[in-house]
């Protein structure tokens, strides 16, 4: 049995370090894979991405997708630079290949931008290719006799590939198109108008070109259901006849109190005149007395406005009617 010496040990040792350390760092299989499908690249440039903390197996892949779909634009330098820009380098090379297949004009600059601008640009061509339809939320709107329709529409899209970078989104489609529908519904004479032409609000609704300024472009709307709500009309009529009730109630008893307030001030005024008799009459016994002194007054004087008094209390009470009797 032959012993190995230290020594030979110690060179084996480093040979394997040294290979583990090698192909850690020089992918020299992924080499020999690009080699095989027809990409040429270098062994150094493989060790440089590992310095520069790129991927090599997905830029490697990415190249030979490329280049199997004839794809001359994507070059090493290129996806890098992407990667390096916190872009997806699969996504986008799926994307070019997609659109290629398709006949879409879709540079890999353009690709890139809708890339890093956070929007997916494989689903962007994909909706190219197949457009996709959107649900509306239940809109609902008042025609002009105040029946209140709520109506369902399901908006056709297809992708715009050269307004995807600063286009607005789905939801700018869905408030436009809601927009469009409460226009159009609004302007109907008669809510039976509508729902005996539901494609009359499709037609003006496509008309205004909603999609000005969006990612997408409308092929069509179709409104799938209508539904009949409440009569707005109706009820704002009698909200109004509410309305006008409290007010009328409000200045009645607006008026009821005045009258109240009046009331007891003319009582008031009459309890001071009352007062003001009864002062008077309490006085006519002693201007009686002072005139007995003075000799301005005689006795007969005095029986005879006594019996004037007497007379006029008899025909007061004469002339009241039957049950009726002096009030004091």
């Amino acid at each position: 049995m032959t012993v190995l010496s230290f020594p030979l040990i110690i060179t084996i040792a480093v040979i394997i370090i040294f290979l583990l350390i090698f192909f850690h760092y020089v992918p020299f299989f992924l080499w020999i894979n690009a080699l095989s499908a027809g990409v040429r690249i270098s062994l150094v440039q493989l060790f440089l991405m590992r310095l520069r903390r790129v991927p090599p197996h997905t830029i490697v892949y990415a190249m030979i997708e490329g280049h199997k779909a004839g794809l001359k634009m994507i070059t090493r330098d290129n996806l890098e630079a992407h990667y390096l820009a916190g872009g997806h380098v699969e996504k986008v090379v799926h994307a070019l290949v997609s659109a290629s297949k398709a006949n879409i004009d879709l540079t890999f600059q353009m690709a890139t931008a809708i890339d890093l601008a956070g929007r997916d640009v494989l689903e962007a061509v994909r909706m190219s290719v197949n457009p996709k339809v959107i649900d509306t939320p239940p809109v609902s709107a008042v025609a002009m006799d105040g029946i209140q329709l709520i109506a369902k529409a399901r908006v056709t899209v297809r992708a715009n590939i050269k307004r995807l970078v600063g286009g607005a989104g789905e939801e700018t489609i869905l408030a436009r198109v809601g927009e469009g529908i409460v226009s159009s519904i609004g302007s109907a004479v008669s809510h039976k108008s509508v729902l005996e032409n539901p494609d009359s609000i499709s037609k003006l609704v496509l008309k205004k070109g909603l999609d000005a300024g969006t990612a997408f472009e409308i092929l069509s709307i179709d409104i799938a259901d209508i539904d009949i709500g409440k009569n707005i009309g109706a009820v704002l009529q009698m909200d109004q006849a509410q309305a006008d009730k409290n007010i009328a109630q409000a200045r009645a008893e607006e008026r009821r109190a005045m009258a109240i307030a009046l009331e007891q001030e003319m009582k008031a005024k009459a309890q001071e005149a009352r007062a003001k008799v009864i002062e008077a009459e309490a006085e006519v016994p002693i201007a009686m007395a002072e005139a007995f002194r003075n000799g301005n007054l005689g006795i007969m004087d005095y029986y005879r406005m006594e019996n004037i008094k007497a007379d006029t209390d008899m025909r007061d009470s004469i002339a009241k009617p039957q049950g009726g009797g002096n009030k004091k």
